[in-house]
């Protein structure tokens, strides 16, 4: 197989389906040589094909294991070594980063069994270096003598790391002998933290946290908001609509080059981040708030279906990717650059929509970096916000107005106890549970209060096939109506 090949096939994994066997039984910049004379740790070497790409993952990955930088704001910011290489290559880097972080404990485990002693807790360079070749070799479709031959030639081209070569070939070829022994014993609840799979057990038991950890594991299918007719852009991309209203495609690929991206037919959005919006019921014609509103899929949705949207964001940035998000899709809405903190509207809302800041937890099968960089206090600092945030904006409604609260989390700080807290303390607005009369494709999301909570590995529907089996992203929404 050559490089290129390689290449192309490293991105099976971001697309959905791993070419190495499966677990039997479960479903900035990059170093750059320098002349002689320059402060560097990195030997001058002809880079051989391929090696541009391992190094520049290889800086991506400890920025985010050793520094806890997220890893879509590292590929946005395109670091210098990443910049330069070729589209194949960057794909490559990218399936490479998701399998090594969404495999993170799991490769630490079989790293671990076979080295003679424990590796010295500050040779991050070398445990980098052995996490990206394991990840190669157990989830991504590269020839293990690439994976191999490659990490050794990185190893070498560093003076940290170049007397290590034999014990980076060593442990990868074993690695790779090994591979369905590997596989067999890997369990898939060490790819976290032990604070967070703590939680997770404590607060959802055992079976719900086990199935957060397989799907954690599994790259997540494309979804799909359509601006018109679901079924129509179901057709047109080759997906299928889920009972959400979502369209779902198997596999993704680059979005850009899907029917309809040009055209502004749909966005992405997970079926999961759009069931909030559609919790406001009818909005058509009403002047609706959609608060922390970037990167504005709820915006679209909220336009797409009427509404007079005022869409709120803090970051001139963000609401700049926002309008183009909105310009592409030919959708219309007022946009204020604002924290809502300070913001105060002109006149009330029919209803508003907040999307609160929040640990992001149930996004971590999208974003597998993420339950590296999140630390146990944040949760406690951003329910503090979140709270503040809901007590203001719950005054900006018109009576009879509606509001609901929304947040990506698998924290019940920022999910179940907010909202038991937040109608507790109100005397203006009363909880407007959600039912299934209502909504009926909230079958099964629904908790004993009428809030909206999915969790990683919990299907979608009855009779969806592989399309609702892969589930959708952990969630929270409460619903509350002003009097």
């Amino acid at each position: 197989m050559s490089e290129e090949k390689a290449r192309g096939a490293g991105l099976k994994e971001r697309q959905g389906a791993r070419a190495k066997p499966q677990r039997p039984g479960k479903g900035r910049a990059a170093p750059r040589s320098r002349g002689r004379g320059e402060k560097t740790g990195t030997r001058p070497q002809a880079a051989a094909p391929g090696l541009a790409a391992r190094e520049a993952a290889l800086a991506i990955f400890l920025k985010v294991v050793r520094d806890g930088a997220p890893l879509p704001a590292l590929l946005e910011s395109a670091p210098p070594g990443f910049k330069a290489l070729s589209a194949p290559d960057k794909a490559l880097v990218r399936a490479m980063l998701e399998a090594a972080l969404r495999h993170r404990g799991e490769i630490e485990t079989a790293v671990a069994r076979r080295l003679e002693r424990p590796l010295d807790e500050k040779a991050h360079r070398l445990s980098a270096l052995l996490h990206l070749g394991a990840a190669q070799i157990l989830f991504l479709d590269v020839p293990d003598h690439a994976a191999i031959n490659l990490a050794v030639t990185a190893a070498g081209r560093d003076r940290r790391t170049a007397r290590t070569k034999g014990l980076v070939n060593s442990v990868l070829r074993r690695i790779a002998r090994e591979r369905q022994e590997v596989l067999r014993a890997a369990d898939a609840s060490d790819n976290a933290p032990a604070w967070l799979k703590a939680r997770w057990l404590a607060h959802w038991g055992e079976a719900r946290a086990e199935a957060i950890f397989q799907a954690h594991g599994e790259t997540p299918p494309l979804d799909l908001s359509a601006r018109g007719a679901p079924q129509e852009v179901a057709a047109l991309v080759g997906g299928r609509v889920l009972p959400t209203g979502t369209v779902r495609l198997e596999r993704g690929g680059a979005v850009s080059a899907l029917p309809g991206y040009d055209d502004g037919l749909w966005w992405v959005q997970d079926a999961a981040a759009s069931i909030p919006a559609r919790l406001l019921g009818d909005v058509r014609g009403k002047r609706v708030a959609d608060l922390c509103a970037a990167p504005g899929g709820k915006t679209a949705q909220l336009a797409a279906a009427g509404a007079k949207v005022t869409a709120i964001e803090k970051s001139a940035a963000r609401l700049k990717r926002l309008a183009g998000n909105l310009s592409r899709l030919g959708l219309s809405a007022e946009l204020v650059e604002a924290d809502i903190l300070a913001y105060r509207p002109a006149e009330p809302f029919d209803a508003i929509l907040l999307d609160a800041p929040c640990t992001a937890t149930g996004t971590a099968r999208r974003h597998p970096d993420l339950v590296w960089t999140k630390r146990p206090d944040e949760i406690g600092a951003l329910a503090a916000l979140q709270a503040t945030m809901l007590a203001r904006v719950g005054g900006w409604l018109k009576p009879g107005g509606v509001l609901v609260y929304a947040t990506c989390s698998l924290e019940p700080e920022e999910g179940e106890a907010q909202a038991r807290a937040f109608s507790a303390a109100q005397q203006e607005l009363r909880a407007l549970p959600l039912n299934e009369a209502e909504f009926p494709w909230l079958d099964g999301f629904l908790t004993p209060e009428g809030y909206f909570r999915s969790l990683p590995g919990m299907p979608i529907g009855e009779g969806e096939g592989e399309a609702g089996r892969a589930g959708m992203d952990g969630f929270f929404a409460a619903r509350w109506r002003r009097l």
